[in-house]
């Protein structure tokens, strides 16, 4: 289901029970009844059996709403993806989950399911992780406090939905939420209420295993989940094997408090091919024959590796020959006490426990290391009134802390991604201090304002050392960083509901990003040194949105949004043979753009099963000041450019899904869509002179969900899709590549750059996946 949250929580959620009490008393007795509340339980009286009746009666059941504004934020453009949107296709990775989400694009990372997801653009631009966001799981934080999150750990088989919280957010979410924030929700044990098992099996060796266990009632809500999906792949060297486990536990300890037990497990053993230049993916996208660079094909892309592994002579590699991949570790453990002081004030405390342990020969260095984070938070919301009118109240504190030690060690041609001497290693630590402050006040029928504020006092202390090596000696330096950041981050929204169709809304928001460690010790030539300059990014968002329900067959919501960013920081690689990407700071620049989505059911009466989903993105991002300089070995020279399109940036993004599920007869339970996905082609380098192609992809699915009038077969559930049907080639992901500076002293055109390696990966060629789920 797409929707869309502007309005806050009320005093006491109030909902209607109708209950058609036609069966029989034994039924009565024996049928599960889920949890109805936000706090999972309802009054005793609920669940007593009743006696048959051929009348239809209402019960109201009240509780008091007890969740955090960091779930729900008021006054926030909120999309949202529940488990009919996912629940019946393959879910390789968290793609399938935020396909449909308006205002939401994604490109291809480092590994099968290590998915940019971005917000407004917000990562577009980036090579892996999640940035430029905040990202919650069960309200529980899987951001670290330098800013990284990343998408293997997420398995679309053990989530009930995702709500997505769109522009400038660090009023709730502080450092790092300059475009947004996502919550996934995992499914609650009543839901499940026993166990299913499923496979998923398909092209290029992909099988995936899965369980998941689920209990709950009143009194506790238990949710246990685990997969192990491994592949070959469809491009040379990218063969994987990742298992996730999942839990959740809600144990009601009185009438007024509970605990929420969290825990993540993701180990991702994914080797990796190299990402290539324009030239080379035209010429050979999924890189065939390639296993020796000595007689590989065209196309091929190689890396340069010190032979001793010290200094001297380099041979070239394949990745396959190289061992190059990523061998990682990431465990998420959380636990929070919910106390509520009475019906209108509860307060929520948590901790968590972060651990992301890396192995990563990713290019002529690995780089290994453990980062550990631990994340506290309290705070309190209370529903009042002011002048007779509701007021939400929320206020909170935060602290994060992240320490790490990291090393980084030349690559040898010796197969295996065999180490040869440390190239440099990093210690240091960055941790964050916030405070966040919002009022939600409903003064007046059809209206309600919001204000906020947040802020975040951030430290980040690093060392890195560098090392060099020659024939007769050894050397090193060290770079150390000591930055001090503090951000402020205000916001006011306004909301107008003239009737039960409309729902007209505006919000000016703000937010912040401060540069990560990683970033202050890469060059622009992509090499670890001194980058330690590096400023906030900071930026102010206008929305201006309506939402339209002219029947319930019909829903339409849009927003056009204006951010104006100042010290926007942007990465851009210089090559596969660079240790990373290159981060600086544009002074000043623009992001706005349109997101539309429609959810409709044009023939209500005669096709009752079928409905269209569409979802759209339009999102235009220039620089209005930024110089940039370039330089050869003889000569350097500046570069304005202003009203250049900020490159990686998808600037439209549509969905389209026609779905029918029959609704009864013979063939109840069978559906399936037919689904158009378009990316525009974009920008990918600051002079805008090359671009990554568009694409336009074509998906089938079919699913059956056999009715419970088929006795056991109820519990079955299969499905069998085709992506990609036209078998087109296409750009998954491109990172941003450096300009060039010629001898003449000109800027490097097209043709040049089209052999800039270390930007794209191709898109899957036509893939079958089938699977079958089956619930005891």
């Amino acid at each position: 289901m797409l929707y869309t949250h502007h309005l806050s929580r009320p005093l006491c959620g109030v909902a209607v029970l109708v209950v058609a009490l036609a069966t029989s008393h034994a039924r009565a007795e024996t049928e599960h009844t889920p949890a109805l509340t936000a706090r999972e339980h309802v009054p005793a009286h609920a669940h007593r059996p009743r006696k048959a009746t051929n009348t239809t009666e209402q019960i109201l059941v009240t509780g008091s709403n007890h969740a955090s504004a960091l779930t729900h934020p008021a006054g926030q453009t909120t999309f949202s993806a529940d488990r009919r949107d996912f629940g019946n296709q393959v879910g390789q990775s968290v793609a399938d989950m935020v396909v449909t989400i308006p205002g939401v694009s994604f490109t291809q990372g480092n590994g099968p399911r290590d998915t940019n997801i971005s917000i407004r653009g917000s990562g577009d631009r980036q090579s892996w992780g999640l940035k430029n966001i905040q990202v919650l799981e069960d309200g529980f934080p899987m951001t670290q406090p330098d800013g990284t999150a990343r998408a293997d750990l997420i398995d679309p088989h053990a989530y009930q939905g995702v709500d997505v919280f769109e522009g400038p957010a660090s009023t709730l979410y502080g450092n790092y939420a300059i475009n947004g924030a996502i919550n996934f929700r995992t499914r609650k044990g009543a839901d499940i209420h026993g166990l299913e098992l499923g496979s998923d099996f398909g092209s290029f060796g992909m099988f995936n295993n899965y369980a998941t266990l689920g209990f709950g009632n009143r009194h506790y809500d238990l949710m246990i989940f685990g997969s192990d999906v491994r592949g070959n792949g469809f491009i040379a060297n990218s063969r994987y094997n990742t298992s996730t486990e999942n839990m959740r536990l809600r144990v009601n300890l009185s009438a007024t408090d509970r605990l929420i037990l969290k825990f993540v497990n993701n180990v991702t053993d994914a080797f990796l091919p190299a990402r290539l230049s324009l030239n080379q993916y035209r010429a050979n996208p999924y890189q065939q024959g390639c296993a020796q660079a000595a007689s590989a094909a065209a196309g091929c892309a190689s890396v340069s590796l010190l032979v001793n592994g010290r200094y001297g002579t380099k041979e070239a590699m394949s990745p396959e020959a190289a061992g190059l991949g990523r061998f990682d570790r990431r465990t998420v453990v959380g636990l929070r006490w919910e106390h509520d002081f009475n019906s209108q004030t509860t307060w929520h405390n948590q901790f968590t426990y972060d651990q992301r342990h890396i192995d990563q020969p990713t290019s002529p260095t690995v780089y290994v290391g453990p980062y550990n984070s631990y994340a506290v938070s309290s705070d309190v919301t209370n529903h009042a009134q002011l002048a007779g009118r509701t007021l939400e109240t929320f206020g909170g504190v935060n602290f994060d802390y992240l320490d790490f030690g990291s090393q980084t060690y030349n690559v040898m041609p010796l197969g295996g991604a065999t180490r040869g001497a440390m190239s440099s290693q990093s210690y240091g630590h960055q941790w964050n201090l916030g405070a966040r402050f919002q009022e939600d006040w409903h003064f007046a029928p059809d209206w309600h304002a919001v204000v906020g504020l947040g802020g975040t006092y951030s430290d980040i202390g690093a060392t890195e050392t560098l090392y060099g090596y020659s024939a007769t000696t050894s050397s090193q330096r060290a770079i150390t960083a000591n930055r001090f950041y503090f951000n402020l981050a205000p916001e006011g929204a306004l909301i107008y509901t003239p009737s039960k169709n409309w729902t007209l809304h505006t919000r000016v928001g703000t937010a912040y990003g401060t540069p990560s460690s990683s970033n202050l010790f890469i060059t622009p030539a992509g090499q670890y040194g001194n980058n330690t300059q590096l400023q906030s990014q900071t930026s102010v968002g206008i929305d201006l949105g309506a939402d339209w329900h002219p029947s319930s067959n019909i829903n339409i919501q849009a927003t056009g949004f204006y951010e104006f960013y100042k010290n926007e920081l942007v990465s851009q690689s210089a090559g596969i043979n660079a240790v990373g990407s290159y981060t600086f700071n544009a002074p000043a620049s623009e992001h706005r753009g349109v997101v539309l989505g429609v959810e409709w059911k044009p023939l209500p009466q005669t096709l009752s099963g079928g409905r269209i989903k569409l979802s759209y993105t339009y999102d235009n991002q220039i620089y209005t000041n930024y110089t940039e300089t370039l330089s050869n070995t003889t000569l350097s020279r500046s570069f304005s450019r202003a009203g250049n399109y900020i490159p990686g940036v998808i600037p439209n993004f549509l969905n389209a899904r026609f779905l029918y599920d029959q609704p009864d007869g013979l063939l109840e339970g069978l559906g399936g869509y037919a689904e158009v996905t378009w990316r525009d082609s974009y920008w990918l380098d600051n002079a805008n002179r090359l671009k990554a192609p568009g694409y336009t992809l074509l998906n089938l699915e079919v699913h059956y969900n056999p009715p419970a009038r088929l006795g056991w077969a109820h519990r079955l559930h299969w499905y069998f899709e085709v992506q990609n049907v036209a078998n087109q080639t296409y750009i998954a992901g491109a990172s941003n590549i450096s300009d060039k500076l010629q001898s003449n002293g000109q800027q490097a055109d097209a043709a040049t750059l089209m052999n800039s390696t270390g930007s794209i990966y191709a898109g899957s060629p036509r893939a079958y996946f089938g699977g079958v789920r089956v619930r005891f």
